[in-house]
């Protein structure tokens, strides 16, 4: 398989078949036994479900971060981490999650992140023009409305303020008297374990005690990149517009934009990746051959569940592509459309013909 630092000079078709057999090995190990056990394994002795909302930048992979099995946590992404829980779809998506959770005796930690970079401004968030207080405050406001849906008194549903900061994965924890818990800094699993008494004295023991192994994994992780001295990527390199939900297979830097199917105003950010995309190209950061537009949603159950979900792809990606026909004519020449949908048990894509 062709290395991901040369993946994005490949000719369009080579960086298509590279995703889709990317999407296959994802799926092969998530169904694998080991993986099953371990994430059998995991919710029994860490019952707290866990969801993100976050940034659909693909250096934001918190499984990964915390060396938690895939498939524990439940991911929202969307393009710079803009959430609104006004917004129909998205208010009912999570609404039906955590009433789902709740309804099997599980309490429910929402992680609400931000991200930015200590060594370099210009590797933050570019949804928020790399502003990194404007993440915040946005982050604030999502949090105020869970609060608003879910109780505040964080009994059941606790929306906890995440930073993640790039440079070293870290996690930042916002505790709701200012202060942060830095995971970036040195210190024990007892001092660790202590602190997080401390500032989250109102988050239920038993999800305190789910959140550790996650804070654990992060510090194992910062260690493991600290010893790597891994190289840090500025330009914006993507070449891919993702349009819908199960994505997960994408986590890496510089490749596509994944905008999920929440706000009611999907054009807007279908504009602003298809302007990302052809400034990839005119710049010469990525080949003028062609770019991918992927549409993909998400099914449980094969039947009517699966038919939804077909028709839904069907609809976002001709949705996509009319308006970067109409928006950016030029580009639009450019555009290879795959839809598909994915077996969120198995997380198997599987691509679509188009519709007669």
């Amino acid at each position: 398989m062709t290395p991901i630092s040369t993946i994005h000079q490949q000719p369009i078709a080579n960086r298509i078949n590279w995703v889709f057999e990317l999407a296959q090995r994802y799926s092969a190990d998530f169904c694998s036994p080991e993986s099953f056990l371990a994430r059998e394994r995991y919710l029994a002795q860490h019952p707290t479900a866990i969801a993100v909302m976050k940034c659909m930048d693909g250096r934001i992979n918190i499984p990964v971060a915390t060396k938690t099995p895939p498939g524990i946590i439940q991911p929202f992404r969307n393009l710079g981490g803009m959430f609104d829980m006004g917004w129909p779809h998205l208010g009912e998506v999570l609404a039906q999650y955590v009433q789902r959770m709740v309804r099997s005796g599980r309490r429910v930690l929402i992680l609400i992140t931000y991200h930015f970079s200590r060594g370099d401004a210009r590797r933050g968030c570019s949804g928020f023009g790399c502003d990194t207080e404007a993440a915040i405050a946005h982050t604030r406001q999502l949090q105020r409305q869970m609060e608003a849906i879910f109780g505040a008194a964080h009994d059941t549903v606790y929306p906890l303020i995440c930073g993640f900061e790039t440079d070293e994965d870290a996690l930042l924890l916002h505790s709701s008297d200012g202060r942060i818990l830095d995971l970036s800094n040195d210190m024990t699993v007892d001092e660790l374990a202590a602190e997080l008494a401390q500032r989250f004295h109102d988050m239920p023991f038993e999800m305190r005690s789910d959140l550790l192994p996650l804070l654990v994994g992060n510090f194992s992780h910062i260690k493991g990149l600290r010893q790597e001295r891994r190289a840090l990527t500025v330009e914006h390199r993507e070449w891919m517009i993702c349009l819908g939900q199960g994505f997960d297979f994408l986590h890496t830097p510089n490749l596509a934009l994944i905008i999920g199917p929440y706000s009611p105003n999907l054009a807007d950010p279908i504009h602003k990746a298809a302007a990302i995309i052809e400034s990839n190209m005119a710049a010469r950061r990525i080949p003028d051959d062609g770019f991918l537009l992927l549409a993909s949603v998400p099914f449980d159950e094969i039947g009517v569940d699966r038919a939804r979900a077909v028709m839904k792809s069907h609809f976002l990606s001709m949705f996509a592509a009319k308006e970067i026909e109409r928006e950016f004519p030029d580009l639009a020449e450019k555009m290879i459309r795959h839809t598909a949908v994915l077996d969120w048990n198995s997380r198997r894509i599987e691509a679509l013909s188009e519709p007669n």
